[in-house]
């Protein structure tokens, strides 16, 4: 699902339009991306909790050239998804 097929799910259930559902959603990710930018934890009850984690620093290998390189420390966004959400999904793929 792309963000214009979730938005158009959202306006055929709410009877918004689809120009607000797109700018609510927009607004809604936004907010995310600015409390993860100042190390908040955003928890969104029955769904899931978006968190920033840390990254230590760590070698790798450069696949063009097979070439052994440090990559660094450093911090990235992280979703630990709800236990509500997780069986749901197991009960409907299972």
């Amino acid at each position: 699902m792309h963000k214009s097929d979730l938005v158009d799910a959202v306006a055929a259930e709410t009877g918004m339009t689809k120009k607000d559902v797109d700018q609510v959603i927009g607004t809604t990710l936004d907010t995310i991306v600015d409390a993860l930018s100042r190390d908040e934890k955003v928890s969104l009850v029955g769904f899931g909790t978006f968190e920033v984690r840390h990254r230590s620093a760590r070698k790798g290998r450069n696949p063009a050239t097979g070439e052994s390189m440090e990559i660094p420390a450093g911090y990235v966004p992280g979703f630990r998804v709800s236990k509500s959400v997780r069986e749901k999904v197991n009960e409907n793929l299972a």
